[in-house]
C-alpha cells in the first residue's frame, strides 16, 4: 500500500518525471531542472539585474553554484522554479550590498580627483534582446515602475507564476504582492496608451 503524500509538498506535486516530492534532490534531478529552467531563469535573472547581462551571468553562475554545492537546498515547500527564482533574486540582492559596500569604502580610500576619474567612465548600457518597438515601449513602461512591481509583473506575465508564487519569490505578504501587481499593471496600462497616442 502506498503512504500518502506529504501535505506540504502534494499541492505542487506534478508528473512523476518532476523530482518536487518528499525525497532529497539528488544531482541528476538538480542538474536536469537547472537545464530545462535555465532560460526562464535567465530571463528573471535580467529582471534581477537591471537588464545589465554580464551581472545578470554572474549573478546566475554564483545561483547555480550555490544549488549545485549544497549552500542553498530545495526541500519541496514550493515549486522548484518558485524555490529557483528565489535563489536568483537573494544572490543579486547579496552581489549589489556587496557593491555598495565596496564603493564605500573606495570613497574612504580615494580622494575627490580618484572618485570623479573614476566616476567619469560611462557605464556599459544594457541591449535590447528585441529591437521591435513594441517590447521598447513595454520595457520603457516597466522601467518606470518601483522595483517590487517590476518584479511582480516579470514574474506573472513572463514567467508564468501565479500571483501567489510571485509573492514568494519576492519574500513578501500576499496582500502586499497583489497591490504591488494591480497598481503595476494600472501604471503599465495608462503609460502604453499614452505611448501608443504619441506613435
Amino acid at each position: 500500500m502506498k503512504n500518502p503524500p506529504d501535505a506540504r509538498t502534494s499541492e505542487h506535486a506534478t508528473a512523476s518525471t518532476t523530482p518536487e516530492s518528499d525525497r532529497p534532490m539528488n544531482q541528476d534531478d538538480l542538474t536536469s531542472q537547472l537545464a530545462e529552467l535555465h532560460p526562464a531563469c535567465w530571463a528573471w535573472a535580467l529582471v534581477c539585474c537591471k537588464r545589465d547581462p554580464h551581472e545578470a551571468e554572474d549573478v546566475l553562475q554564483d545561483a547555480y553554484i550555490k544549488l549545485m554545492t549544497g549552500r542553498a537546498r530545495f526541500e519541496g515547500r514550493s515549486s522548484f522554479k518558485t524555490f529557483l527564482f528565489s535563489v536568483v533574486r537573494t544572490t543579486a540582492y547579496e552581489r549589489r550590498r556587496k557593491r555598495m559596500k565596496r564603493s564605500l569604502l573606495l570613497g574612504e580610500w580615494f580622494g575627490p580627483s580618484e572618485r570623479a576619474a573614476a566616476s567619469s567612465t560611462p557605464a556599459p548600457q544594457p541591449h535590447l534582446v528585441d529591437g521591435s518597438r513594441q517590447r521598447a515601449l513595454v520595457l520603457d513602461a516597466l522601467s518606470t515602475l518601483s522595483d517590487r512591481q517590476r518584479e511582480i509583473l516579470e514574474l506573472v506575465f513572463y514567467h508564468d507564476l501565479s500571483i501567489e508564487e510571485a509573492a514568494s519569490v519576492l519574500d513578501m505578504k500576499l496582500g502586499t504582492a497583489r497591490t504591488h501587481y494591480a497598481r503595476g499593471k494600472k501604471r503599465m496600462l495608462e503609460i502604453l496608451d499614452l505611448s501608443l497616442i504619441h506613435i
